[in-house]
């Protein structure tokens, strides 16, 4: 029985994705480097240790993966005080509902605490959340079970009672490895095979949860 309801962030409760799109590759040309929406694509949800090697291996050993990284968090944070940032749709009549029906709530996101805390805040969900998990407080960042874990950990739930809903590849190969059940909402691109071969479930929009949970409740 699913008792939990584990959320990544960005590209799946806020639209942020299209900005780390464009920031990646705005700092990587200040930086001298020719960066592409598929370069920017295949590090989504990846940890650092891994990202960084991936982007060497396209664009040389002089890639200083933390001097972009760092501008374009830099570009981004400034764009989101001026304008702000969307959330997806469905995410607060979800929230809504997990709550009222007394499910565990936990965010497991690679940004850490403070962004997090920023952006969640400023579109006033943070306060839904039971539990907080980001990547520095586990060993292995996605796709490495270690943050669903963590978050099943923190709920005092198994794997196999939460849902992790997740809208990147390296995040569903997190969830899954961790033994939750990963539920997919696209956001820049959709699932190849091997992805929907990991999937509990496919989904438009958040709020469609709500109909997969009283589905589930049905058949207990």
């Amino acid at each position: 029985m699913v008792r939990g309801i584990i959320f990544d962030m960005d590209g799946l409760m806020l639209d942020t994705e299209k900005l780390l799109m464009r920031f990646w590759i705005e700092s990587a040309n200040e930086h001298g480097f020719d960066m592409k929406k598929e370069h920017v694509l295949s590090i989504r949800s990846l940890a650092a240790k891994l990202a960084s090697p991936k982007l060497k291996g396209i664009f040389g050993e002089e890639f200083d993966y933390f001097s972009v990284r760092s501008r374009r968090i830099e570009l981004m944070n400034a764009y989101i005080r001026e304008n702000g940032v969307e959330k997806k749709s469905g995410l607060d009549e979800l929230l809504a509902y997990l709550k009222s029906n007394g499910y565990k709530i936990a965010v497991a996101t690679a940004t850490d605490k403070e962004r997090a805390y920023m952006y969640l805040t400023s579109v006033g969900v943070w306060d839904y959340f039971d539990k907080f998990v980001c990547n520095s407080m586990v060993e292995n960042g996605k796709p490495a079970p270690d943050i669903y874990l963590k978050a099943c950990e923190e709920l005092n739930l198994s794997p196999c009672e939460c849902i992790a809903l997740e809208d990147s590849p390296n995040g569903i190969k997190s969830a899954h490895a961790a033994g939750c059940l990963p539920v997919m909402v696209p956001d820049l691109s959709q699932p190849d095979e091997e992805i929907l071969s990991l999937l509990y479930k496919k989904i438009d929009t958040l709020d469609m949860l709500i109909d997969v949970l009283k589905a589930e409740k049905r058949t207990v």
